[in-house]
């Protein structure tokens, strides 16, 4: 499917993000992939899960709005001229992570990698879907951005990727992480 011009810089952004993050996790041993910092830190596995769980979740709330502006008669097509999103804020400082998308802990490197692609690929679909509306009457509140626009929460995601790749260089780079 051809994405509007807005719709395909989002996805370009996602997909960058994404391939940053796995190319950080690639060669992880599990050793290196359960090893935490600190006891209230998060190890590598547990932060390619979070950020899979955080895109599901962004997944199924694409499905649950979309489903809801149908049967309420509010699903508009996507607007011929919008030629790109406005800039997400700027994120800054950490913040704790709803519950809902905390990671488990142990899981397989090499599930939690395909895992992640998976979800990836399944998103595809979510932003085709997009790109067929407009985005702007859907709406959710963020716990920590009030409401944001069903592409605000994308945008997200792609800079929620890029915090986390962050956090996943300081992992590696933290004191006493294993060397295989």
């Amino acid at each position: 499917m051809t994405l509007p011009a807005a719709v395909e810089q989002l996805w370009n952004d996602l997909e960058a993000s994404r391939a940053q993050v796995l190319r950080e996790v690639d060669g992880v041993s599990q050793a290196q992939a359960n090893w935490k910092p600190g006891e209230k830190d998060w190890s590598v596995g547990e932060i390619i899960d979070h950020l899979t769980i955080a895109e599901v979740a962004t997944g199924k709330l694409t499905t649950k709005l979309t489903r809801e502006a149908e049967a309420a008669g509010t699903l508009a097509p996507f607007p011929a001229e919008l030629t790109s999103f406005p800039p997400f804020p700027e994120i800054t400082g950490g913040g704790e992570a709803p519950a809902v998308v905390w990671p488990q802990a142990g899981k397989p490197i090499a599930e939690l990698r395909a895992t992640m692609k998976a979800t990836r690929e399944r998103s595809r679909g979510s932003i085709e879907k997009l790109a067929t509306l407009d985005s702007t009457r859907l709406v959710f509140k963020h716990v920590r951005f009030g409401d944001l626009t069903l592409a605000q929460w994308w945008q997200l995601q792609a800079r929620h990727d890029l915090l986390h790749l962050a956090q996943l260089r300081d992992v590696k780079a933290a004191p006493g992480f294993p060397k295989a």
